[in-house]
């Protein structure tokens, strides 16, 4: 099996507190992936982990295959945060220049690169717009496209909805479809459960630093009559902290 993400009994403390439980986790290539948990869960450690930010007490995580910290790990993933944090007099003609120069694009493609990024997210008209005037839905839309600058086969999404209205939300959704179609592997965790519901082949519920359910949506709502976020609440509410 080919797998694009995998933590293997993966545990991180932070002095006395264990935040990552031996968790085990596995992504395969091309599929979207959601990961589900309530605050303070694990989910934002849990991405740190895959991003090399964080180094586990320990335990494994392989990004294609060979460590986060591998620079060939690097390029093949794209991060898109929960709330970007760029220079407020910057426009998306420059961000994404300065990511795509981080990245080692080449500068002829890098150009073709912008422009094709900016009008799939549907923010061309405003590239030459300083970002202090955006809202946070249109940086939102920004960050997407950074993390997609050097086309990468894996993005990791924290909350990537956030701050998007009804109609950007679909957009979003529509893209997203478009990449996985284009076979790349999407993971993203969210608090939006429909969301995930419509998008995801398979999904994991994280809490208290271990995974409580995974596989994919149509085999974890088999033959319940509640949709994903009353499944959601459900096991959240009757985990003891055991895997399932």
């Amino acid at each position: 099996m080919n797998y694009a993400l995998e933590c293997r009994a993966l545990r991180v403390s932070f002095g006395t507190k264990t935040t990552l439980d031996g968790l085990d986790l596995k992504v395969r290539a091309g599929e979207m992936f959601g990961f589900l948990g309530p605050n303070g869960a694990g989910k934002s450690t849990t991405i740190k982990s895959l991003l090399g930010l964080i180094q586990p007490a320990s335990g494994e995580v392989l990004v294609h295959g060979v460590s986060p910290d591998h620079p060939s790990a690097r390029r093949r993933i794209g991060f898109l945060p929960e709330e970007a944090m760029y220079y407020r007099f910057l426009t998306p003609m420059e961000i994404l220049r300065f990511y795509g120069d981080i990245c080692g694009v080449e500068r002829g493609l890098l150009t073709r690169r912008i422009e094709e990024l900016l009008k799939l997210v549907g923010m061309w008209e405003v590239r030459n717009r300083q970002i202090k005037t955006f809202s946070k839905g249109m940086t939102q839309k920004i960050s997407l496209a950074q993390a997609l600058i050097h086309d990468p086969d894996t993005l990791i999404l924290d909350e990537p909805t956030s701050g998007l209205d009804p109609i950007a939300r679909m957009d979003l959704r529509s893209l997203l479809k478009d990449l996985r179609h284009q076979g790349k592997t999407i993971f993203f965790s969210s608090h939006e459960l429909s969301e995930a519901e419509l998008l995801c082949d398979t999904i994991a519920i994280i809490k208290n630093g271990k995974i409580i359910k995974t596989g994919s949506v149509e085999s974890v709502l088999a033959g319940k009559e509640h949709n994903l976020e009353r499944f959601f609440i459900d096991t959240i509410k009757n985990a003891d902290g055991g895997a399932r």
